[in-house]
């Protein structure tokens, strides 16, 4: 299972955003409610805008805040640049590293399933491109395939959205991503940037990405307004099968329980057979 969360957006000194949302409050939620499903997890992804404003600050309160979740899973975390991060900063705060301009790019691989992440940001501007260096660089990584597949991680999901104005902030260079793509071993592609959960198809591929956990966009606000709200936040995760992957939503907040079967009544259902669970669970109440 992968844990899958998006654009933070915290600040330095833990700065409230726009003066209001507490995005460092968001992701502590978050990763106390991701932490409830244990050593399920093995791998947690962030993709981008980990910081607002690229301050060194803000990506070590992201670490921070993270660090229980990964000590509780054990899984593998993996950041990815976005278009409000900076790359030296992001370096120096999550990853430890020399200061550097070049792009953040990584990959890993968990139990046989590779995870890259590819820095699709440009320097000064919020949309993202993929170039020659960009392609150059995957190609290489994706030459030989891994024994479970990979999945592509990336701010700039490569899909399309009814928002806004929002179109001059995509990534460019689409065409040149399915090129490199093509025949090769990516079965999902996780993004971020949109700041609300959506999925499509990009070359053949599923595309999920998750929803932001600093505000969330108002997909009813009128056709030629862009809508920022400080509600909705989500974060997803991923399931992956040998014939599929499966990205579900994760509401982050608290919120009255309507509903609840435990760990007991499930047990009972387990010790039944089919008809049994069926008699037990699956039937109407009359009346």
């Amino acid at each position: 299972m992968i844990a899958h969360l998006s654009d933070t957006h915290l600040l330095a000194g833990g700065a409230r955003l726009g003066g209001r949302v507490d995005t460092v409050a968001r992701l502590d939620r978050a990763v106390g409610q991701l932490t409830r499903l244990g050593t399920s997890i093995d791998a947690i992804v962030v993709t981008g805008d980990v910081a607002d404003l690229g301050e060194v600050d803000a990506y070590r309160r992201a670490k921070a805040a993270v660090a229980p979740l990964v000590a509780a899973t054990g899984a593998e975390l993996v950041w990815v640049m976005g278009n409000h991060d900076e790359r030296t900063a992001f370096r120096a705060g999550l990853l430890d590293e020399a200061p550097s301009e070049t792009p953040v790019h990584r990959s890993v691989t968990v139990d046989g399933l590779r995870i890259v992440a590819l820095d699709v940001s440009v320097p000064g501007y919020h949309h993202g491109r993929i170039d020659a260096a960009v392609v150059e660089w995957l190609s290489a990584e994706l030459a030989r395939p891994a024994a479970h597949g990979t999945v592509l991680a990336l701010h700039h999901a490569p899909i399309a959205t009814p928002l806004a104005i929002m179109d001059v902030l995509e990534l460019r260079g689409q065409e040149l991503l399915a090129e490199a793509l093509a025949g090769t071993d990516v079965r999902l592609i996780l993004g971020g940037h949109l700041h609300y959960p959506t999925n499509g198809v990009f070359a053949g591929i599923p595309v999920s990405v998750a929803g932001a956990l600093a505000y969330t966009m108002d997909l009813s606000a009128p056709p030629r307004e862009l809508v920022g709200l400080d509600g909705g936040q989500s974060c997803s995760v991923v399931h992956l099968y040998d014939g599929g992957a499966i990205t579900s939503v994760v509401p982050v907040g608290e919120f009255p329980v309507v509903t609840s079967f435990g760990a007991e009544f499930l047990s009972e259902l387990e010790a039944l057979d089919e008809a049994g669970r069926l008699e037990r669970f699956g039937r109407k109440a009359s009346g």
